[in-house]
């Protein structure tokens, strides 16, 4: 219950202080804790029995001696579904107040992979705001969970401001929540990896690991993010109250924000531009930044962008400087306090080309993965260094620079190892490239074969359908990218598609695409 016990620490001081600000909306600490302590009794006096049986898969919290009697739901998996607001941050406290695990679950995932999720974590009751009553409720239906919705969190407007449990105005740390110190080392937020590789799995954060750092990460639309930009910085050089000062997103989100702003006519540009211009900081993550989208990004905005590496299973553990070089291609050096080794295919340590698996040990470390012990515990190694399944190297300057997923990324390829994003970077430097991926498909001569699948620029490929023909050949491709690779590294097999299948995080399941046009080719 280390996670409540701090924000408690930090509301105690001010308690109608503003702890979140949400569309448009001012949240104080009073009340995210009065709405976090309904939840939690709304949480109690469910079926309390029901909730405890599910607790038992885990091992139980320690008793919290608290007002009411809060923390009885013994390690309980509750689901939350609400977007980044002040209902979706209450409930995640009202459920750790009451002794629960939470489970964040996306709404964008298919039914398929909710359920999943749902079963998997053995979900008793799921908190849900009015938006997503009907799904979230079918799905409750399905897994025979509670379901409940979220009460609303009234804002330092509205005329439901007065709170009902902490009258006297004052937040009382102590109050709210005593506790041991091995309490620090109970679950207390499980989510569920992207499932690049395999069904997404379920990652046990303690309360230690998400005190060591926690990371948001709201969800807007392209569009939507332009104009809260130019909200916060309008042309004439004022500064909005409530003006966003730093930005963080996936290389897709950035992909389509270029998207956004070349679609949009010239007066709309430059305000646009101006706007993105005034950020603090802008930053990157979750998988390679694709050169070009770098270098243009920083043409329209002036933000050369903060790449930094991270995994649900630490949050973050590299990065590249704030102050200082921030390289291309790299992802940085590792945080004060985190501890990161290579290694070989040998398990040695790393190999004479400096490849290698990346290996992190951090405060911010999750505790195991849900009911998976052997898995687990493959993923360490025997001195407690997470193996992350990304192949990495280190530039002259001790910079990291992520060469992909073991298991998808790289390519055995006649006796070659190749990075896919390194010709993935470079093909997406082509005009006719919209996107592309890179994987290795098996070849009977040489393992595996260089394959790219391609999304052409939509008036590239109008104008050549035009022609009859396609929008690019792969003897085009190669005659173009052999001034900037090797030989070896040239597409041999080229696809042309419409899209990409991305998941809900934006990234490619390169693992199942590979099998289904292995499958496709018959080869």
């Amino acid at each position: 219950m280390e996670v409540v016990k701090e924000v408690a620490k930090q509301g105690s001081a001010a308690s109608d202080g503003v702890a979140i600000r949400a569309d448009q909306k001012s949240y104080t600490y009073k009340q995210l804790f009065s709405s976090a302590w309904r939840i939690s009794n709304l949480l109690l006096g469910s079926d309390l029995n029901a909730i405890q049986e599910a607790g038992k898969h885990v091992a139980h919290s320690a008793p919290i001696n608290g007002a009411r009697g809060q923390g009885n739901l013994g390690g309980a998996r509750i689901g939350i579904v609400a977007k980044p607001s002040a209902e979706f941050v209450a409930g995640m406290l009202g459920t750790w107040l009451s002794g629960g695990v939470a489970v964040p679950l996306a709404i964008s995932y298919p039914e398929a992979e909710l359920l999943h999720v749902m079963t998997d974590s053995d979900i008793s009751m799921i908190l849900s705001t009015e938006d997503h009553q009907e799904l979230m409720q079918n799905i409750a239906v399905k897994t025979a969970a509670q379901f409940s919705l979220i009460p609303h969190v009234p804002s330092s407007y509205s005329e439901e401001s007065g709170v009902d449990h902490l009258q006297s105005g004052e937040i009382d740390a102590d109050r709210i929540l005593h506790n041991t110190e091995t309490a620090n080392e109970n679950p207390a937020l499980i989510i569920y990896t992207s499932g690049t590789t395999g069904k997404p799995k379920g990652v046990v954060h303690t309360h230690k690991s998400i005190c060591a750092q926690v990371e948001f990460m709201p969800k807007f639309s392209v569009r939507g993010i332009w104009q809260r930009w130019r909200e916060s910085y309008p042309a004439n050089e004022t500064k909005a109250d409530d003006s966003i000062t730093v930005f963080t997103g996936v290389p897709t989100i950035y992909s389509r924000l270029i998207q956004g702003y070349e679609a949009m006519d010239p007066e709309l540009k430059a305000t646009s531009a101006f706007a993105a211009k005034q950020l603090r900081l802008m930053m990157c993550g979750s998988s390679a930044l694709p050169l070009p989208v770098m270098q243009q990004w920083e043409t329209i905005t002036g933000h050369r962008l903060l790449e930094r590496y991270g995994m649900t299973e630490f949050v973050m553990a590299i990065s590249n400087p704030l102050n200082g070089e921030r390289k291309a291609g790299t992802v940085g050096k590792p945080f004060p306090g985190v501890e990161v080794r290579i290694l070989a295919e040998d398990k040695s340590g790393s190999d004479g080309t400096g490849m290698g698996e990346l290996c992190i040990k951090s405060p911010s470390l999750f505790k195991e993965y849900w009911r998976r012990p052997e898995v687990t515990k493959e993923s360490f190694t025997d001195d407690g260094f997470f193996k992350t399944g990304d192949a990495v190297g280190v530039d002259e300057d001790g910079y990291y620079i992520i060469l992909g997923r073991t298991s998808a990324d790289i390519m055995k390829v006649g006796g070659y190892k190749l990075s896919a994003l390194e010709i993935e970077s470079v093909l997406l430097e082509h005009p006719t490239v919209e996107e592309c991926c890179v994987l290795g498909l098996p070849d009977k001569d040489y393992g595996e074969a260089v394959s790219a699948i391609i999304v052409p620029e939509a008036e590239a490929k109008k104008r050549r359908e035009e022609e009859s023909r396609p929008a690019i050949s792969l003897e085009e491709l190669c005659s173009w990218a052999q001034v900037k690779l090797a030989p070896y590294k040239l597409p041999t097999r080229l696809f042309l598609w419409d899209s990409l299948p991305r998941n809900a995080m934006g990234k490619v399941n390169k693992k199942e695409l590979k099998k289904k046009l292995a499958a496709e080719q018959d080869v």
